[in-house]
């Protein structure tokens, strides 16, 4: 496996943070085996909004040199924010496998909101393949105040899971108990 390198997550930049023109709605895109940065870099060519969530992972490669690459958090999906032209312009990139509507954006839009700002603290994350029912919370304070999501008890202690509803995956962080508060 070749080591992947930090490639920009989002296009533009200020995506996530700011308004949404309503003449655009969100997709998600899944793409063909391994190829997210793919889409990405050709997404950023055609001049489309996308956000494809990435994290950092550390192993030893078999020689024991110590490595770091970068993968998709979420492996063979992509967030696009597009209009009827350019969903269809995304088949060109030869990256996808299917695109799918999102039919409440503005909900979307709040998961990958608070998946980003997780992203962005540094900390490793782990991408949880199904929401288990859970008890909703909010963090009290820290440098995750506000975020809200889902509590799994867990040997090791809570852990908050961050949910993209429309995928049912989700991002977990482990968290004390007394950081968080039931809504």
């Amino acid at each position: 496996m070749p080591i992947l390198t930090q490639e920009p997550d989002v296009f533009p930049d200020e995506l996530l943070d700011s308004d949404i023109d309503p003449q655009l709605n969100w997709c998600v895109v899944h793409t063909r085996p391994r190829q997210e940065k793919t889409l990405g870099r050709k997404l950023r060519t055609l001049g489309i909004g996308h956000y494809i969530p990435q994290s950092e992972k550390k192993y030893r490669s078999p020689n024991g040199r110590k490595r770091t690459s970068f993968v998709p958090l979420f492996p063979g999906y992509a967030f696009v924010l597009c209009n009827d032209e350019q969903k269809l312009a995304i088949y060109t990139t030869n990256a996808v496998a299917k695109v799918l509507d999102v039919v409440d954006g503005e909900q979307l839009l709040f998961d990958l909101r608070q998946v980003r700002r997780l992203t962005m603290t540094g900390k490793a994350l782990s991408r949880m393949d199904h929401m288990p029912p859970g008890t909703r919370v909010r963090v009290k304070s820290g440098p995750f105040a506000e975020f809200e999501g889902l509590v799994l008890k867990q040997r090791t202690g809570d852990r908050l899971l961050v949910a993209v509803n429309y995928l049912q995956q989700g991002v977990t962080i482990e968290l004390e108990d007394y950081e968080l508060e039931e809504i």
